[in-house]
């Protein structure tokens, strides 16, 4: 699907395993994904898909394994053998390389459209004002938003509010782009124009990972679909392959659930 040869963005998730309260979550997770490719996450409700999502950029410790992107570590260094937590500050600086957009938006209700895009980038001093503002400008125009960069979150609609979110994910250029059920907290009339979004930067060649039950946009737009369940990969291959000729069973009744 993708339109631009991606260079970076190499995600390798190896054996993950992670817990909450004493009931393992992620059960060894293996996953690689290729620079610039499109990878949806799709399985029923607990079975890990936004747990795995949130361990890519350290937003959950694993217990077990590793996930690097582009081979370094963005919540930990090696040490003589053995992988240690990196200072608050360190994972913040190495996080910037993984953007990701939640469902329910998370804007700063009190900043408007542009401050809400120039704030990351003002704040880890990556680029002064003036030019941290003519960026956030060109990713709302990117956006469709042009027209709102005054606006405050509670005068956009709740499609507007996300497509100011996956503008401000990119303010920091991250070589990796994370999507957890980004339209699942729209009005259905609503999906479309974030959809939209997402289809266009999955042309430009950005390593994307979208958790969705969005079955037809992700036969349309991911380069790979990857099943989970109690915590495992039970499947995994092209759109055609998992959706249309599903191999595993557990895979058939999901979809035969979904699609009705």
């Amino acid at each position: 699907m993708t339109a631009v040869t991606a260079t970076s963005g190499l995600v390798e998730v190896h054996n993950v395993h992670k817990s909450f309260h004493g009931v393992e979550v992620l059960k060894g997770i293996d996953l690689t994904v290729q620079p610039g490719e499109v990878v949806a996450l799709l399985g029923p409700s607990g079975s890990g898909k936004s747990t795995l999502l949130r361990t890519i950029n350290h937003l959950e410790t694993v217990d077990a394994g590793s996930v690097t992107v582009d081979g370094e570590f963005i919540g930990y260094e090696l040490r003589h053998g053995k992988l240690h937590e990196l200072r608050e500050r360190e994972i913040l600086q190495r996080r910037t390389q993984v953007g990701i957009v939640f469902q329910n938006f998370h804007l700063f209700p009190h900043l408007t459209a542009l401050e809400n895009i120039t704030e990351a980038p003002l704040a880890l001093k990556r680029q002064g004002r003036g030019e941290a503002r003519e960026l956030a400008f060109g990713l709302l125009e990117r956006v469709g938003l042009a027209e709102k960069a005054d606006a405050y979150p509670r005068q956009l609609s709740g499609g507007q509010q996300q497509r100011v979110a996956i503008a401000r994910a990119l303010a920091l250029q991250p070589k990796v782009l994370l999507f957890d059920e980004p339209t699942s907290a729209l009005d259905p009339e609503l999906v479309g124009e974030v959809l939209d979004v997402i289809r266009d930067l999955a042309k430009l060649g950005t390593t994307l990972v979208i958790v969705t039950h969005e079955i037809g946009f992700a036969r349309e737009v991911a380069d790979r679909v990857v099943f989970l369940d109690q915590g495992r990969i039970v499947e995994q291959g092209t759109p055609a392959d998992v959706l249309t000729r599903p191999q595993h069973p557990r895979t058939r009744e999901f979809l035969a659930k979904v699609l009705g």
